[in-house]
């Protein structure tokens, strides 16, 4: 009987502990801008949905380049829940566009890799 009743115990605590995982989840992780002409409007959306379940949390975004500057949602994701991550790309640089951008997060998948490419035309 004691067996049976710690066997129980170990089963109920192991099935108690078992974590709870964020999950990024994006529409697109490559937004292609195209052929856009110098000066337009460089504004993109990453739209994302947390499908784990726990809190998602946008610890950081880092870009390749000071040309591209991203913005990371204000609090955490809660499960079920969607959100954007804005990435404004200088188009007043003529020439190829190739970046990507690290979102780094409390997730499974801790790294994510977003990329943006396209052409701005002078």
């Amino acid at each position: 009987m004691k067996k049976i009743v710690l066997i129980l115990f170990v089963g109920l605590i192991g099935f108690a502990t078992q974590a709870q995982t964020a999950k990024i989840t994006f529409e697109e992780t490559t937004i292609d801008y195209g052929e856009i002409e110098k000066g337009a409007d460089g504004v993109r959306v990453f739209k994302l949905t947390n499908t784990g379940d726990a809190p998602l949390v946008i610890e950081d975004i880092k870009s390749t380049c000071g040309c591209t500057i991203p913005k990371k949602p204000a609090g955490p994701i809660m499960p079920g829940a969607s959100d954007s991550i804005e990435v404004k790309y200088d188009t007043n640089r003529v020439g190829p566009i190739r970046r990507a951008i690290s979102v780094y997060s409390n997730a499974d998948e801790p790294i994510v890799t977003l990329n943006i490419r396209g052409n701005v035309k002078g």
